[in-house]
């Protein structure tokens, strides 16, 4: 082993000190993969083999080193976490039940198969027993009557990727919980 290992030495510590800035820590892990090398050095298979199984050895090492050390600061315990953001969305979504549900009948069963259960229009227009077109002119009636209804509740700030805001208009809105 050790004339195996002095004729690799030279080139390992090169190859670990281009990738680890710290001199002692070169060394440190130079010893490493010297230990790891001795101990393990049967399980190589052919010897020609050994120096691309060392410098495997290295880099291994050398991720381990960097895994142990800690690299962030330590954040004082009274620092406080962002609030999360707040989802608009969802927050208008539950007020969408109790706005569907004080729609006429005839476009609150169309809207509930079509978007809240996701069928075709096709498939609500069996379920209704109606023809599809008086389906689709259901669903998007339903869908203008749900939108005006919302728009009385809340003011809605869209942007670019969707709503990005809302402030209710009246607290007691349809008793719906807008807000």
């Amino acid at each position: 082993m050790p004339d195996f290992w002095q004729e690799h030495k030279a080139r390992l510590r090169g190859y670990i000190a281009k990738r680890v800035r710290e001199r002692d820590e070169v060394d440190d892990i130079l010893q490493d993969v010297f230990l790891r090398a001795h101990t393990s050095l049967h399980t190589v298979k052919s010897h020609g083999s050994i120096a691309a199984w060392l410098f495997r050895v290295a880099a291994n090492a050398i991720a381990d080193h960097y895994r142990s050390q800690k690299p962030w600061d330590v954040l004082p315990d009274e620092l406080a976490a962002p609030e999360p953001e707040r989802d608009y969305v969802a927050e208008l979504a539950s007020c969408l039940q109790p706005l569907i549900a004080d729609l006429p009948e005839t476009y609150q069963s169309a809207l509930v198969l079509s978007e809240l259960e996701g069928l075709p229009q096709k498939e609500v227009a069996n379920r209704l027993g109606i023809s599809l077109s008086g389906a689709k002119s259901r669903v998007q009636r339903g869908r203008e009557k749900l939108r005006r209804r919302l728009l009385d509740c809340c003011d809605i700030e869209t942007g670019r990727n969707g709503i990005i805001g809302y402030d209710p208009r009246d607290k007691n809105c349809d008793g719906s919980s807008c807000g």
